[in-house]
């Protein structure tokens, strides 16, 4: 079984609903950065011993949240010693629109794998674009590049759609099942 950690932020607790499911599909460590966008104690010790690193944010204004912006800077002094090549990486977002500009926060947690000469899992799930699709169906938001969820701007964590959780969920699986075949 690889270590995988799933390091996220959420302003909300749409986010860390959302990392919460991933990590259960994954059997990971969760990893929360804090409202001032700093890792618990241990938590860079966390990240630098794991095969995977998971990336979660919410996408506020067309990107992450800066708390989530400050952890990547942080990071740099790890992107310095090459602490990360070679790790297995993925990540999510969760805005309030079905579109919401994900894309924009998914494009940017790859590029921090990528300058941290990291390796990305794709989401690897077909979107429910039929008719009889629904917002619990599995990968209904239809992400490609990672895991995309959407919690409408006057809905409690509580009430996420079943699909979105269920797609993080089976994310954090095929995450876990390609660490495990790099072994």
């Amino acid at each position: 079984m690889a270590d995988i950690v799933v390091v996220f932020h959420s302003g909300y607790g749409h986010t860390q609903r959302v990392a919460q499911a991933v990590a259960d599909g994954a059997e990971a460590h969760l990893l929360a950065i804090d409202a001032d966008g700093n890792l618990p104690p241990q938590g860079w010790e966390l990240l630098a011993a794991a095969d995977v690193i998971v990336m979660g944010a919410p996408t506020y204004m067309g990107g992450p949240s800066w708390q989530f912006k400050k952890f990547a800077d942080a990071s740099s002094k790890v992107w310095y010693a090459q602490g990360w090549k070679d790790k297995l990486f993925a990540g999510f977002t969760n805005s309030a629109a079905m579109n919401g500009d994900k894309d924009a926060t998914l494009t940017y947690l790859w590029h921090l794998a990528m300058q941290h000469g990291g390796l990305w899992v794709s989401l690897g799930i077909m979107p429910s674009n039929h008719k009889a699709a629904t917002r619990d169906s599995i990968n209904y938001v239809g992400g490609y590049n990672g895991l995309l969820t959407t919690s409408p701007s006057d809905a409690s964590p509580a009430e996420m759609a079943r699909g979105d959780l269920e797609t993080a969920r089976a994310f954090g699986e095929r995450v876990s099942a390609v660490a495990t075949s790099r072994r």
